[in-house]
């Protein structure tokens, strides 16, 4: 079984829950992990100008997917950055370009989900996971969100991400917040659950 751990991230946020839903999958006995990135749309002088350029070097060896490489993965997880409440530009054009995919039913039956991160903890994450879902029921995928059984979301002692939509992280306005033990350990949590609903599924 594989599963693809797909994402961007501006600052770092994303990739760090990107690695703890890929630590999760891996708990699954058989499940090949891998965690790839989608390609950057923006111009390098933009990505200096937001200050994107240094942390993005962190992540830099990451290897970006091709859209046509999703078909061999039993299971994909999305993570993006909230941008109006919705996906990324650059997870969106990323899923633009798989209409060949949709045509001739690829990913139709494969399981996915999706994990995000937003500046505040009103700022869209359910709106953009919904987004998410959206895209991957028109490839015939089955969704695999964060089911409250993981008791981390249902806190209030502290600030944090994690809907039943999928896992999330609070980044804050500047980006100075990292995810928490609490939000990474949702995001392992949803990725053990997804590979483990997507070894049940290719077993059918």
């Amino acid at each position: 079984m594989k599963t693809l751990v797909l994402f961007y991230s501006t600052y770092g946020h994303v990739w760090k829950l990107a690695e703890a839903v890929a630590e999760g999958a891996r708990q699954v006995a058989g499940n090949e992990v891998l965690v790839k990135r989608v390609p950057e749309t923006l111009p390098k002088e933009l990505l200096d100008q937001i200050g994107a350029t240094g942390a993005q070097q962190a992540f830099a060896h990451v290897p970006v997917a091709t859209p046509d490489e999703l078909k061999e993965y039993d299971a994909i997880i999305l993570g993006t950055p909230t941008r109006y409440g919705n996906m990324c530009g650059q997870i969106q054009a990323y899923l633009d370009s798989t209409g060949g995919l949709w045509a001739t039913g690829a990913l139709v039956g494969k399981v996915g989900g999706g994990f995000v991160s937003t500046a505040t903890q009103h700022g869209g994450q359910e709106t953009t996971l919904r987004a998410v879902h959206t895209a991957l029921l028109h490839h015939g995928m089955v969704i695999v969100g964060l089911p409250y059984a993981w008791q981390g979301q249902m806190g209030h002692e502290e600030v944090t991400g994690g809907t039943p939509y999928g896992a999330s992280t609070v980044a804050g306005g500047q980006g100075e917040r990292q995810p928490s033990e609490n939000e990474l350990e949702g995001a392992r949590f949803q990725g053990k659950f997804t590979a483990e609903v997507a070894r049940k599924q290719a077993a059918k």
